[in-house]
């Protein structure tokens, strides 16, 4: 039927967010992994220190600032 089809969606991926969510955490992991290669110089553009980034790079993996 026509209003059915987002349920069975629903029922043949039911992991979709899941994968979603731990592509998310790989990717905060790595670009908080990035932030501690950049230069005290490129840190200063940005407006960040080294105890900012120390303090981000040893936050866990699910604590997305983004997601409130």
């Amino acid at each position: 039927m026509k209003g059915q089809r987002g349920s069975v969606l629903l029922q043949k991926w039911p992991f979709t967010g899941l994968f979603h969510t731990v592509a998310r955490w790989q990717m905060l992991h790595q670009e908080r992994q990035l932030l501690a290669t950049l230069s005290d110089d490129a840190l200063k553009d940005i407006g960040l220190n080294r105890a900012d980034i120390a303090q981000e790079t040893h936050r866990h993996f699910w604590e997305d600032p983004l997601r409130k």
